[in-house]
């Protein structure tokens, strides 16, 4: 299980993030709703390490992933909303920063890389790839070395019914063999995909039951 605790965040004289605290169940997966700017990429930064919080605890078992980030960056996934690969190198190439060539193998004959389906494009270049097909290859790169938890910032934004299908089967692949999800969204389908939602508003996490009424929803955010 993973637990976030109290987790705070301030710029200057603005509270980002004030107690943040949930749990991650093994198998589940958590929608964090909000506005923009209501801090949710600040939330998903924090847990990738990308950012240190002002206070609080995330951990994994009782083992602190704040403070080890060896044991992070083996347990967590982070796929950021904007596009991190190398825009010159192809797909084959830019895995190769995170694999070794008999891992990369394996996992594009029956592992990650198959089901994303990213051994359909190994030699495109980043610079002609669709939208789609980038975010497919940040996931891929991301997801090496089998962490527990992914952490997904609005991961498919902009992308047409064919490829979000196509990521919505690997998450559901992943958490079928016990992976955790904790996805920042403003997509309804990623919505009736959570096990639980919470809605981040004014720097405070509260606990949202979503019940397919989107007027609701709006009003709350």
């Amino acid at each position: 299980m993973f637990e976030i605790k109290g987790i705070e965040k301030s710029y200057g004289k603005h509270q980002v993030l004030q107690g943040v605290s949930f749990t991650v169940e093994p198998g589940e997966i958590i929608g964090i709703l909000g506005a923009n700017g209501s801090g949710k990429s600040t939330l998903l930064s924090i847990l990738a390490g990308l950012q240190r919080p002002n206070g609080g605890f995330f951990c994994m078992g009782g083992k602190d992933l704040i403070g080890d980030s060896k044991l992070k960056n083996q347990q967590i996934a982070f796929v950021p909303q904007e596009n991190p690969l190398i825009e010159e190198l192809n797909a084959w190439d830019n895995l190769r920063m995170w694999y070794d060539k008999a891992t990369l193998e394996k996992e594009l004959k029956n592992g990650v890389l198959k089901l994303l389906g990213v051994d359909e494009f190994l030699k495109v270049p980043v610079r002609k790839m669709s939208g789609g097909m980038k975010k497919r290859l940040t996931i891929a790169c991301a997801m090496k070395g089998s962490p527990k938890l992914m952490l997904l910032d609005e991961p498919t934004a902009a992308l047409d019914l064919v490829c979000r299908n196509k990521i919505y089967d690997y998450f559901e692949q992943f958490r079928s063999e016990g992976g955790s999800i904790i996805v920042a969204t403003h997509e309804l389908q990623e919505i009736e995909l959570c096990d639980r939602c919470f809605i981040l508003k004014n720097g405070v996490l509260s606990p949202y039951e979503f019940d397919g009424d989107l007027p609701h929803l709006i009003g709350r955010l």
